[in-house]
């Protein structure tokens, strides 16, 4: 199958989207599928404000009409709700073409974090730009029962996956920290709530993995907090290995591909009961979930590092590139 995916957010970002769809257009590709990704990278761009590191097509209509007219897809999938997400809507909907969605962010939580804008018009503007589509595909069961109730149809759940074989226990680098180590990896964003993780008085060191626009304030605000900046590859896995427990202070993200990457390599979880930690930690022992984070914290360090893996290995990348075409195939092809 020929498949065309329009996403804001592509490489050089590194993120759980990014990820995610690059790891089923892998899969995908492995199986015969032909994929293409229609990026920022293909166009002429300007940073996002207040988030320099994103880069924002502009006027992406022609370009990205003729990418689609050339390529001839059987299946369109819009990934994201930026410039080349509303290009490609609007080009479907004029040709009285199906498309599916997917759910990724909260985006209207994330844009209210940043402009004095209401929480009911940017759910109105989301309920039109994903209902327009055959479907939405959403991380988690929790998400889909959320958006339902406001207003949001055709919800199809899409899971997510975690290479086991690059994410395991390894050695850490020699940094000198004093144990116990609670660790974060991820954006440094205001979205991810990490000062509630930072204000904590927890025992040992706190690490922060990652960039984004928030580093060099919370390294002023907090200088006893080890920020190690971004890493890839067996550097980033290496740092997970740093880490005592896992600390994932957000309330909006829709899944937490983190999460499962901790698991993966040893590291239990602390983290506040709402969707996300809800759907992925439950009640399955290998994390604490708390609206009193320290708590959570200083429990999520009795449970056995030995519980965490074999339960990571129960998601796959695979089992989540099914999905997604399945997804795809009764309301595209059919």
């Amino acid at each position: 199958m020929r498949i065309a995916i329009v996403s804001d957010a592509w490489f050089p970002q590194i993120n759980g989207v990014v990820r995610t769809l690059k790891r089923v257009c892998d899969e995908l590709g492995a199986e015969g599928h032909e994929i293409l990704v229609i990026h920022p990278g293909l166009f002429r761009t300007l940073p996002c404000p207040t988030y320099p590191e994103i880069r924002l097509a502009i006027l992406p209509g022609a370009r990205l009409r003729g990418l689609l007219e050339d390529f001839a897809p059987e299946a369109i999938h819009v990934a994201t709700e930026g410039p080349l997400g509303l290009s490609a809507r609007g080009y479907c909907l004029k040709r009285n073409l199906p498309f599916t969605t997917s759910y990724h962010t909260r985006f209207p939580e994330y844009v209210a974090a940043r402009f004095p804008l209401k929480l009911s018009w940017l759910y109105a503007f989301m309920r039109r730009f994903h209902n327009s589509g055959a479907g939405t595909m959403v991380a988690t069961e929790s998400l889909r029962r959320e958006l339902a109730a406001r207003g949001f149809q055709k919800i199809k759940v899409w899971s997510r996956g975690v290479d086991t074989k690059i994410f395991k226990p390894l050695a850490p680098p020699d940094l000198g920290l004093e144990h116990p180590v609670f660790i974060n990896v991820g954006r440094v964003a205001v979205e991810k709530n990490l000062e509630a993780f930072l204000s904590l008085k927890l025992p040992g060191s706190k690490v922060i993995v990652g960039g984004g626009p928030q580093l060099e304030e919370l390294r002023q605000r907090y200088p006893e907090v080890h920020f190690l900046g971004p890493k890839e590859g067996e550097e980033l896995v290496r740092h997970y290995a740093l880490g005592d427990v896992f600390v994932f202070p957000s309330r909006t993200d829709t899944f937490g591909l983190v999460l499962l990457e901790a698991l993966a390599c040893g590291l239990p979880v602390a983290a506040y009961p709402v969707p996300g930690p809800l759907d992925v930690i439950g009640n399955s022992g290998v994390g604490r979930l708390d609206e009193d984070l320290e708590s959570a914290c200083k429990a999520a360090l009795e449970i056995p590092r030995d519980r965490c893996r074999p339960y990571a290995e129960r998601f796959s990348w695979h089992a989540c590139a099914q999905q997604f075409l399945n997804n795809l195939e009764p309301e595209v092809l059919g």
